[in-house]
């Protein structure tokens, strides 16, 4: 695993995939968060994932009960000093205002909050690729911090700057509930 603090240091000079947009001068460059997983705990939600077909809303509706992830919080608190932090989850749209409270109490810094729209059944890893491609196509996109496996091979494989969070070990039964069932 990365070191937090080297990822850090080396988030602040990473130019993202090649021909895929620049820093422009005035702007910091973007660091690029995932919520659950790498700042929130959803262990105590994933007992709703783990029949089939899974319980989404009762899985949703439990979020603003995660506890904040220590060494995330600390990770996405120094990136901000000299990046735009850029908050994108698979989470869906339906649950931004209960995301976007759960964030303001744990204190993390603002930034913009990309959602997947709420009839978007893709798995999280194409959601997010996609939304990256956005991102980047105007902005330097310095660190992504995610931590699904399945995320962070294709960001890595189409040459973005990943930083795997493992401080909460991955437990696949969310990838494998969005994989079976195509929806959050």
């Amino acid at each position: 695993m990365t070191d937090a603090a080297d990822a850090t240091g080396s988030a602040a000079t990473g130019t993202g995939p090649p021909g895929r947009g620049g820093a422009i001068p005035a702007q910091r460059p973007l660091a690029v968060i995932d919520v659950d997983g790498v700042v929130a705990d959803v262990r105590h939600r994933l007992q709703y994932l783990r029949s089939w077909p899974g319980d989404w809303d009762a899985f949703f509706a439990a979020a603003p009960a995660d506890p904040p992830l220590a060494e995330g919080v600390e990770l996405v608190r120094r990136l901000a000093r000299d990046h735009e932090v850029v908050w994108l989850t698979g989470r869906p749209e339906r649950s931004r205002e209960a995301t976007a409270r759960w964030l303001r109490e744990q204190e993390l810094p603002r930034g913009e909050l990309r959602m997947r729209p709420d009839d978007d059944r893709r798995p999280a890893r194409v959601f997010k690729r996609a939304q990256l491609r956005e991102l980047g196509a105007g902005r330097q996109v310095a660190v992504v911090v995610d931590d699904d496996p399945a995320v962070v091979d294709l960001l890595r494989a189409d040459g973005w700057p990943v930083l795997r969070a493992q401080w909460l070990e991955y437990e696949p039964t969310l990838g494998n509930a969005q994989e079976s069932e195509g929806r959050t």
